[in-house]
């Protein structure tokens, strides 16, 4: 099928960043409101007197003498947010608390906004967030409201299985099994279009799919590799990411205020020359996945 080769090229050079790794396990981190940092082991540190010129957002920032983040809360190990604990943890919340870090503010200066995926433009143009971090792809249709840095993520359309289902790492092994995502998502709807002989599964949430697969209701969760490593390093006994090729490529960006060429600029040396601490970030969210993933080269456009 065209289909299949036409992403398999592209999942191909998606995966090349990819090789079987164990790393260390992950940790909580602090929101305003919630959770203590004084159990993290932070890689970076406070910058101190911190100077943007030509920012309005940096300048928005110290006016009120504290950054507001946009962040997801409903992904394990990438942006969440523990009820219980108070506990926000993740990746994309340690890259946000880097950034943070960087223009010299403290885990007491940072405030967390849930914001809803639909919402995420419009939050930063209204200036309610001061930037927005969780699994945002960049693409040109965004890029016509707000601008964008990194990317600090590369991923793509993948598989999470039981471990020891070592024969499933391609959608083509997947056929006359059954394979789950988030109602009217985009990968459900690829496996529909294009590979007519899956049987899908479709539910609101991927935790609701994640937890059918370990039920063995169904066979594989597929959404975004990124997602799907989140989980496995949740539980990394009973599941993992397959190997294969990736059916999509996505960048994750750092959502950003159109035309703050300044702050871009000062979030995309700093992803450029923090190579060291961006590996540790993902060593203690997601290494526990049994996954590693290069860190992309900046597009400083």
């Amino acid at each position: 099928m065209r289909f299949k080769k036409a992403f398999a090229t592209i999942g191909l050079m998606s995966v090349a960043a990819l090789a079987l790794s164990g790393c260390a396990d992950g940790g909580p981190t602090d929101a305003n409101g919630g959770g203590n940092s004084a159990t993290v082991d932070m890689p970076w540190t406070v910058a101190e007197n911190v100077t943007l010129e030509g920012s309005p957002t940096f300048d928005a920032m110290q006016k009120r003498d504290k950054v507001v983040i946009g962040v997801k809360e409903d992904q394990p190990n990438l942006g969440y947010y523990d009820n219980v604990t108070q506990e926000r943890s993740g990746f994309d919340v340690d890259v946000a608390r880097w950034i943070a870090a960087s223009l010299g503010f403290k885990e007491d200066q940072i405030e967390y906004k849930a914001i809803a995926s639909a919402n995420r433009e419009q939050a930063i143009v209204n200036g309610d967030v001061d930037y927005y971090v969780g699994t945002y792809s960049i693409n040109d249709k965004r890029k016509k409201e707000i601008d964008f840095a990194g990317p600090y993520f590369v991923t793509g359309q993948g598989l999470l299985v039981k471990k020891g289902d070592q024969d499933y790492q391609s959608l083509d092994e997947l056929e006359g099994k059954k394979v789950c995502s988030a109602t009217g998502s985009t990968p459900i709807q690829n496996i529909k279009t294009n590979f007519p002989g899956i049987k899908t599964e479709e539910f609101d949430l991927y935790s609701a799919c994640v937890d059918s697969l370990k039920n063995g209701q169904v066979d594989a969760v597929t959404t975004d590799q990124a997602i799907l490593i989140g989980y496995a390093a949740q539980d990394p006994e009973k599941l993992m990411v397959t190997t294969g090729p990736l059916l999509t490529e996505e960048q994750y960006g750092i959502g950003l205020p159109k035309g703050d060429d300044a702050l871009r600029s000062h979030i995309n040396e700093l992803l450029t020359d923090g190579g060291d601490i961006w590996k540790k970030i993902f060593e203690k969210d997601l290494g526990n996945s049994g996954i590693t993933v290069d860190q992309p080269k900046v597009d400083a456009y």
